[in-house]
């Protein structure tokens, strides 16, 4: 926003904190002419494993009774953790095919309010590719103005599918079961969240604090190098502090005890003393405690 020449006033909080409500709304009231246009949000933000809570930062905006828009990046929160578009009163959501819908790169998922949709005309911003008005004019006949990856959409009809089978109640409710069973091996390594406050924790993917003395760096290249495993690196002020495990998507318990045995074969490759089959025990617990028969599968014998 700020390349694109935007007036943006950033609320800067600490790294591994979510949105911060009080400050926002502090600035909302503040703001008594009402000259702020949009109020932008990362739901989930991988950097650091934090989601924030987006219903927080509506309801934030209600008590100042200001009209701004609010605008969510959902890109690895949509289709994975709880997300109310109509009852959040969000305005703008977007997320991308390759995170919670288990698709390739390629394909980027719009949702518009109405009352965004009426600010498009007296917007000023410079737009072209993604301009709402050339996608107003083709999608009513089911058509893009240019020229779409079909086997993405393909791909995208089966996974919403999926989805809607799934029930996406049980969605959200499978992705806490993963992410809790991450975080239950994290304590049992003797590692420590880099999301201290439990209401922030992520359950698209748990960022781990790197043992201290430890480049992060060398856990994902063990991984990588001798079990054939990618777990995700530190980034940016985090670079060589954290390493992150995914559990987002099409994934299970078996696919999850998986990747908690490559990180635990990675820990011990750099020389942290844990022992074996600690952390992934303590994930499968949990696990097998809470488990239900998969819906679609209740007439098996």
């Amino acid at each position: 926003m700020q390349r694109m020449g935007l007036d943006v006033q950033v609320i800067e909080c600490e790294w591994g904190t979510g949105a911060d409500e009080a400050a926002l709304q502090k600035v909302l009231a503040a703001d008594t002419g009402k000259k702020i246009k949009a109020v932008c949000v990362v739901h989930n933000e991988t950097t650091t494993g934090v989601t924030s809570d987006v219903k927080g930062v509506r309801d934030a905006m209600d008590a100042s009774s200001h009209p701004a828009l609010l605008l969510v990046d959902g890109v690895s929160s949509i289709g994975a953790l709880e997300f109310k578009f109509d009852d959040w009163k969000v305005d703008v959501a977007v997320t991308g095919s390759q995170k919670a819908l288990s698709l390739p790169t390629g394909l980027a998922l719009l949702a518009v309010s109405e009352k965004a949709l009426a600010a498009r005309k007296t917007a000023g911003s410079k737009r072209c590719y993604y301009d709402w008005e050339d996608m107003l004019a083709t999608n009513p006949a089911g058509s893009v103005p240019y020229t779409p990856s079909i086997p993405l959409l393909y791909g995208l009809k089966e996974s919403l599918a999926l989805l809607k089978a799934e029930g996406f109640d049980n969605v959200v409710k499978r992705h806490h079961r993963l992410a809790e069973g991450t975080r239950r091996a994290v304590k049992t390594w003797g590692l420590e969240l880099l999301c201290k406050e439990k209401r922030w924790r992520s359950d698209s993917l748990t960022v781990i604090e790197s043992p201290a003395g430890l480049d992060s760096a060398k856990i994902v290249q063990e991984a990588y190098k001798r079990y054939n495993l990618s777990i995700g690196v530190g980034l940016s002020k985090v670079a060589g502090k954290v390493f992150r495990i995914g559990h987002l998507g099409n994934c299970d318990e078996v696919m999850q005890a998986s990747a908690l045995a490559g990180t635990e074969m990675a820990l011990l490759s750099c020389g942290v003393k844990i022992k074996p089959g600690e952390g992934v025990g303590a994930a499968i617990e949990y696990w097998a405690e809470t488990s239900k028969v998969i819906p679609t599968r209740c007439g098996s014998s």
